[in-house]
């Protein structure tokens, strides 16, 4: 995220390290880097550095009606899978560093979730097109987390196919309801509008999209550990080789949820992905992961203008994603 949470001082994360990882900060720079969560660098008393994350436990939720707590419990499990996945042998796991009591994720007040990771020295790249060698890369650790032996026991949720914040944008699809949609903010208006001028196409799109997951259910044998969201943005380049990080949407779930993205087109990646795994990838359950990731986006950043807001920079660049996204929906219709 560009700036730093609003609910959570500097003061107060520096406590928060202090009680559950003993770890006395001699200095704290917030990291504008990657989008979802916040992130500051730490460096300790004994210059060691650290790589700190929290996140506001509300954007966790999959419904408006969920609880903190259960939006917590989600993350933490999520967390806690990529922990025990490098304990399984994944050395290219960036996990997080247990807190004294063994947790992976400790509150910071009601609203967030904090973990602590080792900082990794390396190169890092943005969302995007895979270059010939990320694809590849990530291809290889895909393969090595669907495969890896009692991957199968660790303590991560079941995809339920369920979209996160579809109720919020469900709101905005409903013309009798739509006029009722309270102002939040100068975006709350704007994204009304443009979710009311392209519902038809969204709720086609939402339809496939449910015929897609009924099939899905019907194959829970198909279930492996999946990261979830393996693009480029989330690897590194380090001198001990490739790296995969940001685990806060691991689940168990067809393994197309950690394919689509990389698959060319060609089938080359897949039929190599079938090869290494015995595992053929169904072209149906990569449209619904392809349909969700669009799906997903659009409800959550609905749901981001349908509450309080100010018109940051993080709304500014929230707004340009799903104006964007919508339109091109509208016009795939």
């Amino acid at each position: 995220m560009l700036t730093p949470p609003d609910g959570l001082s500097e003061e107060s994360l520096v406590s928060v390290l202090a009680r559950h990882w003993r770890l006395s900060a001699a200095s704290v720079s917030y990291r504008a880097v990657g989008w979802g969560s916040h992130h500051w660098e730490v460096t300790d008393s004994a210059g060691e550095r650290w790589f700190v994350t929290a996140d506001e436990l509300h954007n966790k939720r999959v419904r408006l009606a969920e609880s903190l707590e259960v939006a917590f419990e989600r993350l933490r499990r999520a967390l806690t899978a990529a922990a025990e996945l490098r304990n399984h042998g994944c050395q290219f796991v960036i996990a997080p560093v247990p807190a004294e009591r063994g947790d992976v994720l400790v509150r910071a007040g009601d609203k967030f979730g904090v973990a602590i990771y080792p900082f990794v020295e390396g190169v890092s790249f943005q969302w995007g097109e895979f270059s010939a060698e990320n694809r590849r890369a990530m291809l290889d650790m895909v393969i090595a987390v669907h495969t890896t032996p009692g991957a199968a026991t660790v303590g991560a949720m079941t995809d339920d196919f369920a979209i996160p914040h579809w109720d919020e944008l469900e709101t905005l699809l409903d013309p009798v309801a739509l006029g009722d949609v309270p102002e939040r903010g100068p975006f709350t208006r704007p994204v009304s509008h443009l979710v009311a001028a392209n519902s038809r196409a969204i709720e086609s799109l939402l339809d496939r999209y449910d015929e897609l997951a009924g099939q899905a259910r019907r194959h829970p044998s198909r279930m492996v550990l999946t990261h979830g969201e393996p693009h480029p943005g989330n690897m590194m380049l380090t001198p001990d080789g490739w790296r995969l990080i940001d685990w806060d949407t691991a689940l168990f779930a067809p393994p197309e949820r950690d394919l689509w993205s990389l698959d060319l087109g060609d089938g080359s990646l897949l039929h190599e992905y079938a090869a290494a795994t015995g595992v053929r990838p169904a072209p149906h359950l990569l449209e619904l992961y392809r349909i969700r990731w669009d799906l997903a986006d659009m409800a959550i950043d609905v749901s981001r203008f349908t509450r309080p807001h100010r018109g940051t920079a993080e709304d500014d660049k929230a707004w340009q994603v799903l104006s964007s996204l919508v339109e091109r929906v509208g016009s795939e219709d």
